[in-house]
């Protein structure tokens, strides 16, 4: 039987999803809670590399994944110059397998909703708009009082609750989260047909601009530049400031330019990082995901990060008889050195960047693309 039988996930992004739905198709009483009243409220978009398709599938979602998303097996390459012109195609390693694209992009949103529809399919209690408040636990249990006012006692408390988890805090855990020193704007919008892949443009005022198409109707645009102050923007000098700075890019970013008419579909946050030292438990409560760690977006393995310390979480304690401190280094033992890897990769390739560094990017992708082809 299951190391556990009563299950908290506290957040319903990848990580806490994708853990609910493995231990409720097992039979495990699950109770999956998200502090957004709804899913539309899940972010914009997102690019999943193959080994997340590859846990994606395994969680029974991926024809309705294919379906609402758009694939593709090359990025592009372009340069800052009055065409926009392609300086390389390279072809995106297959981490899911060969029999999954290279990467995908969605609409989170979407995801966030064929996730948890799954998830009640197979028996997830879900609760939207409320969050944890009160965490005490024993040798027996975790007692978890609620802002809607109601508690509950588990065995088991996961906290995927994003870069500044409220269960983190709660455990004690102290981890410093700090700016990378880049800033990224992101604008969702409609897909011009020349948009059918990713493609980065390096230089110009910018770090980069890029896109990935997210659907067949849809795409997200970005521009990362030096980290600033931008929270005195109206959403109107928001929209404009975006639209100012893609004007040294071409190709279809004049296609994509045209159509940056809402500003209430573009935003500017800043790449952050941190990275937990084992433990990530404390007793029966864990971090996984962005709780425990999150670097900036530039290998795009975020999103394959968080299913795969679900996955790793889940398998451990399906096959287990007992929530024992064994369990707790065998899922360190796969998950601590390997998300370790990926966040200092993606800090790296960003410091090249900062530093103006013509890094062995080619070297540091293929690294990665090897490890990640690995089931974690």
């Amino acid at each position: 039987m299951p190391a556990v039988n009563t299950v908290l996930v506290v957040g319903a992004g990848l990580a806490g999803a994708a853990t609910a739905i493995r231990l409720a198709e097992a039979g495990v009483a699950v109770e999956l809670v998200e502090i957004k009243p709804d899913l539309a409220a899940i972010g914009s978009g997102i690019t999943l590399q193959g080994n997340a398709l590859r846990e994606l599938r395994t969680l029974g979602v991926w024809e309705q994944v294919q379906r609402e998303g758009y694939a593709f097996d090359v990025t592009g390459i372009r340069a800052p110059d009055p065409h926009g012109t392609v300086v390389a195609e390279i072809p995106d390693a297959k981490t899911g397998g060969p029999d999954l694209p290279a990467a995908m992009g969605m609409p989170r949103p979407a995801l966030a909703r064929i996730l948890c529809e799954r998830a009640t399919e197979v028996g997830v209690k879900l609760r939207y708009g409320t969050t944890q408040t009160g965490l005490v636990q024993d040798d027996a249990g975790v007692d978890v009082t609620f802002a809607d006012g109601s508690s509950g006692r588990y065995d088991l408390v996961v906290g995927a609750d994003g870069v500044r988890s409220w269960t983190r805090r709660a455990l004690g855990v102290n981890l410093e989260t700090r700016s990378v020193g880049m800033g990224i704007w992101r604008a969702f919008g409609p897909r011009p047909a020349s948009v059918t892949r990713t493609d980065l443009y390096y230089g110009g005022p910018s770090f980069i601009a890029g896109y990935c198409p997210t659907g067949e109707d849809s795409l997200y645009a970005y521009i990362v530049e030096p980290a600033q102050d931008r929270s005195g923007l109206s959403p109107d000098e928001q929209l404009a400031t975006m639209k100012q700075l893609s004007q040294a890019y071409h190709g279809p970013w004049d296609e994509i330019r045209e159509t940056l008419t809402d500003p209430s579909r573009v935003n500017y946050t800043w790449f952050e990082t941190h990275l937990l030292d084992e433990p990530w438990n404390r007793g029966r409560a864990v971090l996984v995901g962005d709780a425990a760690h999150t670097c900036p977006p530039t290998i795009a393995q975020g999103g394959a990060q968080a299913l795969e310390d679900a996955f790793a979480l889940t398998d451990l304690l399906l096959t287990r008889d007992v929530l024992d401190q064994d369990l707790w280094d065998a899922f360190h033992a796969r998950r601590h050195a390997r998300a370790t890897t990926v966040v200092e990769a993606s800090n790296q390739l960003a410091q090249w960047q900062l530093d103006h560094v013509q890094g062995d990017i080619p070297g540091l992708m293929r690294s990665i693309a090897q490890l990640t082809s690995q089931p974690a």
